[in-house]
């Protein structure tokens, strides 16, 4: 059985931690591609969380954290 699709809250909050993750690559002047490479996944992943497609996993938004040098804590505020 399908699970329900997340509340409206829960879509804006993710929206919000893929624009701090866009805000802060291209601060760091980093392409999608560079950032993937970075953290170890591919620039699709990189894409669909920065525009709130997917739901990313915990262990990748530490990967993407430590690879934009920043506290998972400025991500996800």
């Amino acid at each position: 059985m399908p699970s329900a699709p997340p509340p409206d809250w829960v879509i804006a909050r993710r929206r919000l931690v893929g624009d701090r993750i866009r805000a802060t690559r291209r601060d760091q002047k980093l392409t999608q591609e560079m950032l993937a490479e970075l953290a170890g996944l591919d620039r699709q992943a990189i894409n669909r969380i920065e525009q709130a497609h997917a739901s990313p996993l915990l262990d990748n938004l530490f990967r993407i954290a430590d690879a934009l040098g920043v506290p998972l804590a400025d991500l996800v505020r």
